[in-house]
């Protein structure tokens, strides 16, 4: 595999809190890596540096090879990282066809290098097909034309991740993605995700609690505690590691 992402010697600190202290991290083109560790190890804050939304105090973030440090989160985003929250970030007085309108335009106008504002500019039918292929693709069909605030929680989750989606990121990054959801809900976006990984060849990173998501999706698991990464690897390793299972997973 090609890295796609990396990180070294990452410090992070919230005045004298230490969040994270000498964290390296890979990210492998293709694969789904999923963070995992108990509360407070620091997982959202790794999200957070790695995206460009939180500056690190100390060390290097590299993506494709290019160096990111600095770079804010809308120019990671131009690099090709897709991100969602815990709180799905969308326009909740808009339909959620006109969210991923939105999304898509966004889109163009950056690829064309147009920042001004949308104005009343009609949308143009490639846009309108794409929108609607998405609805299709995440199961939006019924709550299309809904406003987005009034979605549930899962279709909240749902729209923000076709809203992703539609910037054609290179990474993914999902943050707890099943946050709040139903077992069945929980399963149906572990399928979900499973899929649109397929279809569009994502790379996926992502921090989740449950387990049954956690290891129905990853690839490779690493373990935060207490800021420090304890272990990295496929999932079978990590699970049976001791330390891990001291920490965190239990002996059961």
């Amino acid at each position: 595999m090609t890295r796609i992402m990396e990180a070294r010697a990452i410090h992070k600190s919230y005045g004298l809190v230490k969040v994270l202290e000498n964290v390296d991290f890979d990210l492998e083109d293709g694969e789904a890596h999923v963070v995992i560790g108990p509360n407070g190890a620091g997982k959202t804050t790794l999200f957070r540096c790695l995206s460009g939304e939180t500056r690190i105090n100390s060390g290097t973030i590299t993506l494709a090879g290019d160096d990111v440090t600095q770079l804010a989160g809308w120019e990671r985003v131009q690099r090709g990282i897709g991100r969602s929250f815990q709180v799905a970030r969308i326009f909740p007085m808009m339909s959620a066809f006109e969210n991923l309108i939105v999304a898509i335009e966004t889109r163009e106008r950056k690829d064309k290098g147009l920042w001004s504002s949308f104005g009343h500019i009609a949308p143009r039918h490639a846009v309108m097909d794409e929108a609607e292929r998405l609805v299709l693709e995440l199961g939006l069909e019924d709550t299309r034309d809904e406003s987005a605030g009034t979605l549930s929680h899962g279709d909240k989750k749902r729209l923000e991740l076709a809203m992703s989606l539609a910037l054609r990121p290179q990474i993914l990054m999902l943050d707890e993605p099943t946050a709040g959801m139903s077992p069945s809900d929980r399963a149906e976006a572990v399928r979900l995700v499973s899929q649109v990984r397929e279809r569009y060849g994502l790379t996926l990173l992502l921090t989740e609690h449950d387990m049954e998501v956690v290891f129905g999706l990853a690839t490779r698991l690493t373990v935060l505690h207490h800021g420090e990464i304890i272990a990295s690897g496929e999932p079978h390793e990590v699970r049976a590691d001791a330390r891990v299972r001291e920490v965190y997973l239990g002996q059961h």
